[in-house]
């Protein structure tokens, strides 16, 4: 541990003790490393904004534990392989503007996304959907260009209100949902404020982007609560308040390095194997990570229905990385020169600063660039850089593969970031097309798997932990494992009393 972590860590308990306070309102205050850029569900991609809409919006389909879909506000019956009838539950709710949700705004919202000059990117994912027809105020039929078994599980979009689409609503920063919570305030670009729907319970979401910040204000009781980008230096000290609750569980979302594939180097097969031998992943996890990872080989988890858990990793290999790079020509006289675009978090600035001692240590020379988010973001979106970090959260479905790896991805309509243009991927997806049972599709999904793998255009990193931290004043906190904060809809203010003695701890 450096000097200046060591120090930091002794000087909490220090600053804690002299400038402890505690706001005395009845709101509940989460902190965010990074706010959410867009509240409309049709074009949200960055991962606070997705979880936010989560809150504000109802979907037709969730999704059980090995990520198959169920019902959610609605169920379904196949009338023939190109043919589903959707009903609504009566209770699907209101929208937060007093609008029943009804079949109208199904169908809004979908044909919204599907309409090309909109530019939605979930539209790629829904592009097998020929027509919706209204049956009744609660029931909708979709008409399908061709077979697909897994139709449902596709039906995830945020359903939003027909008027209001019609009227071109501004939903970016005035959201309206039928969802759990509804939108209040957004004052200043890093405080979002919203309503509990069944209690009226106000949840402030603030951004702090100095995790060193955030854990010092969660111990003064200026926020309440804390998910992931955290140190494991930071969760250790945590876990040493004892009136500090820590939650950690397995979790889904995916951790990788990305490549340009039209750059000259990183567009090299072998400069991407070499890379694959000199990292030793499973060491960051261990001892940078503290075990709060489990290490990846592709962007489905294993217990996923459509995962690939008999895949191989690469080994951690430093002397066959070297004899790659000399292979392509590089030496310790003349190394391989790449850059590694990362954020601004020191967390994920230390992970790059250990992938970049790694990579060194076989003969490539990296030069990190860390931004703040949206400056960092959009670079990886428009395709200016050679390495970059990044997390998939929340993946559920398979036609994943499609939307980041089928060639006619691109952005603004796909993610395909990489630019990566594989013969074999895009005609094996061509094939779950036209697959007729989910286990079908499960063996091509498998094949796509083990032809990423043997690509690399991704590096899978690890499947990164879930941790919360919560101080004395809420409590009923349930982490997801794919991150999501719908264990919002149940955590609640302890009272003054069950309080009291844990407050008094935290201050001393």
């Amino acid at each position: 541990m450096g000097w200046r972590r060591l120090s930091l860590l002794l000087f909490l308990p220090l600053f804690i003790h002299a400038c402890s306070t505690s706001h005395v309102d009845d709101s509940i205050r989460m902190g965010l490393a990074s706010s959410p850029m867009n509240l409309d569900p049709r074009y949200a991609t960055d991962a606070t904004s997705e979880r936010i809409n989560r809150l504000l919006y109802q979907r037709l389909v969730a999704f059980d534990e090995q990520s198959m879909p169920v019902p959610d506000i609605a169920d379904w019956r196949r009338l023939s392989p190109r043919h589903y009838r959707f009903r609504l539950n009566p209770e699907a709710g209101r929208f937060s503007h007093q609008r029943k949700l009804d079949a109208d705004d199904v169908i809004a919202t979908y044909r919204y996304v599907l309409d090309a000059k909109n530019a939605s990117p979930k539209r790629s994912g829904l592009a097998l959907i020929e027509s919706l027809t209204k049956v009744d105020e609660l029931t909708i039929d979709f008409k399908l260009s061709r077979a697909d078994p897994l139709f449902p599980a596709y039906l995830t979009l945020d359903i939003l209100p027909a008027d209001l689409i019609a009227d071109d609503h501004d939903f970016a920063h005035q959201p309206v949902g039928s969802g759990p919570f509804s939108f209040h305030s957004w004052p200043v670009s890093g405080k979002l404020l919203l309503v509990r729907r069944s209690d009226k319970r106000l949840f402030e979401f603030v951004e702090v982007k100095n995790p060193t910040v955030r854990v010092l204000k969660l111990l003064r009781g200026e926020i309440d609560m804390l998910q992931n980008d955290i140190s494991p230096e930071l969760i250790g000290y945590l876990e040493s308040q004892s009136a500090i609750e820590i939650a950690q569980r397995h979790g889904s979302n995916f951790t990788y390095i990305g490549f340009n594939l039209r750059d000259p180097h990183t567009g090299d097969p072998r400069v991407r194997l070499a890379i694959a031998h000199a990292l030793d992943r499973q060491a960051i996890i261990e001892h940078v990570m503290h075990g709060a990872a489990r290490q990846a080989e592709a962007l489905l988890p294993p217990e996923h229905w459509a995962g690939a858990p008999s895949l191989m990793a690469y080994e951690y290999d430093p002397e066959k990385a070297a004899r790659l790079l000399n292979d392509v020509g590089y030496t310790t006289a003349d190394p391989l020169r790449l850059v590694y675009k990362t954020s601004s978090d020191p967390y994920r600035i230390r992970l790059a600063t250990v992938i970049q001692s790694q990579l060194k240590a076989v003969g490539i020379e990296v030069e990190l660039r860390s931004y703040d988010w949206g400056t960092f973001f959009g670079d990886i979106k428009g395709g200016n850089f050679q390495l970059y970090s990044l997390s998939w959260v929340g993946i559920r479905t398979p036609d994943i593969f499609r939307y980041v790896f089928g060639s006619d991805s691109l952005p603004p309509t796909g993610a395909n970031r990489g630019r990566y243009v594989s013969h074999a991927v895009d005609r094996l997806l061509r094939q779950v097309e036209s697959a007729d049972t989910l286990e079908r599709q499960a063996d091509l999904y498998h094949r796509i798997q083990k032809q990423l793998h043997q690509d690399l255009p991704y590096l899978p990193l690890w499947y990164e932990a879930q941790v919360s931290a919560s101080n004395p004043r809420v409590s009923g906190y349930r982490l997801m494992t794919d991150g999501n904060y719908d264990g919002l809809e149940q955590v609640r203010l302890r009272q003054p009393e069950e309080t009291s003695d844990a407050q008094i701890a935290v201050a001393h």
